[in-house]
């Protein structure tokens, strides 16, 4: 027995990148009301709440100080937000670089603006007056801190949503590789199948079996137009593959006659499942021509479906000559065009035997995922 599980296919190269840049998200303004919320939330109960006892403790004035805070703090996030989208397809380290820079800026004029508006509002100071450098170096450590966290979370939506795209555009190429890739292999079954029907022809014609030429040409001519409407996508249901058998075998037997017999075994839920389109011919070329052409009696193909689990496990057999041609020859152009486009389509999900029946003859068996439309 010949068994063949291939690996998984190459990937397709990434097509260049987008400079298209995120638009404003309901994430980044739920994320930055939230945050912002939360900051207010923490600094009242940290600060602001312990002072409550304290004489001469102004309430109203820490109240309203604490939204000029925050309204001033969300203002300049959203600056800062603003600013790293546009510099963010430019080289990581100079992004990070002018990023942190901006948000040190900007640390700088959230601190003043806070202790500003603190003397201003609280202490109804001028907003200059009595500062030290103590005093200023205790807030700025924390206002540089409020900035470099939002900077860090700015870059982690951003990128997350850089690798989301790239993610997106790197699946798109595969599926443009695959689809330009089953199309290759598609085309390459057409002058493979015309070589032998268009030989079988002229055969006939050095014959001087017209009629039976003249048949067989309006068969090849029904079979390609079914085999079109029904390959417009690169898969079809088992049901349309094994019409185009049947119109296949149909010109077949215009040239073998009572040499050739067919036998189906079909299960109705295996006709659904959705299959790579003309998958078995080829498979059912092989048979006649390693089975039936060289035998003066003919023989029997068989072809049964079935699904098992999960599964669709398709098996061709042909009653065989005596001999072990087929076997010696192994997977031909017709069986490997199959395995490549199974590869091409499953990624290696799938397996195809090639078996030696004990009365004679081989059987292939496919066995792929079971998928319905």
């Amino acid at each position: 027995m010949s068994v063949f599980t291939p690996q998984q296919a190459e990937l397709a190269p990434l097509e260049p990148e987008s400079s298209a840049l995120p638009h404003l998200s309901k994430q980044f303004w739920s994320l930055q009301i939230a945050g912002w919320l939360g900051y207010a939330a923490v600094v009242f109960l940290a600060i602001i709440q312990p002072q409550f006892d304290s004489p001469g403790f102004n309430l109203t004035g820490q109240i309203v100080n604490l939204g000029v805070e925050s309204l001033s703090g969300f203002a300049l996030s959203l600056i800062q937000w603003l600013f790293i989208r546009r510099i963010i397809h430019q080289p990581l380290q100079r992004t990070l670089f002018i990023s942190f820079l901006s948000a040190a800026l900007l640390g700088l004029i959230y601190n003043i603006i806070k202790l500003a508006s603190y003397k201003v509002i609280v202490h109804d100071q001028r907003w200059d007056q009595a500062w030290n450098m103590l005093e200023f170096g205790g807030w700025l450590l924390f206002s540089l801190t409020t900035m470099f966290v939002w900077t860090s979370i700015f870059f982690i939506m951003l990128y997350n949503s850089r690798l989301q795209k790239e993610h997106e555009r790197l699946l798109r190429a595969q599926t443009q590789a695959k689809d330009a890739q089953l199309q290759m292999l598609r085309y390459q079954l057409n002058p493979h199948f015309m070589f032998n029907t268009m030989n079988a022809i002229s055969t006939l014609i050095l014959k001087e079996d017209n009629d039976a030429a003249s048949e067989m040409l309006d068969k090849l001519c029904d079979f390609f137009r079914h085999s079109l409407e029904a390959t417009e996508g690169s898969r079809i249901s088992l049901q349309e593959e094994v019409r185009l058998i049947e119109l296949y075998l149909a010109i077949e037997k215009v040239r073998f006659g009572a040499r050739l017999s067919v036998r189906y075994a079909l299960d109705p839920d295996a006709l659904k499942a959705l299959v790579p389109n003309m998958l078995c011919q080829p498979v059912v070329e092989n048979a006649i021509k390693y089975a039936i052409e060289p035998s003066k009696q003919g023989g029997e193909i068989s072809i049964s479906a079935k699904r098992r689990a999960q599964q669709l496990v398709i098996e061709i057999s042909d009653s065989g000559t005596g001999n072990d041609s087929m076997a010696v020859k192994g997977f031909g152009i017709g069986l490997n065009n199959a395995k490549s486009r199974l590869d091409v389509t499953y990624s290696g999900n799938f397996t195809i035997s090639l078996n030696k029946n004990a009365a004679g003859g081989n059987t292939v068996t496919l066995v792929l995922p079971y998928e319905v439309d």
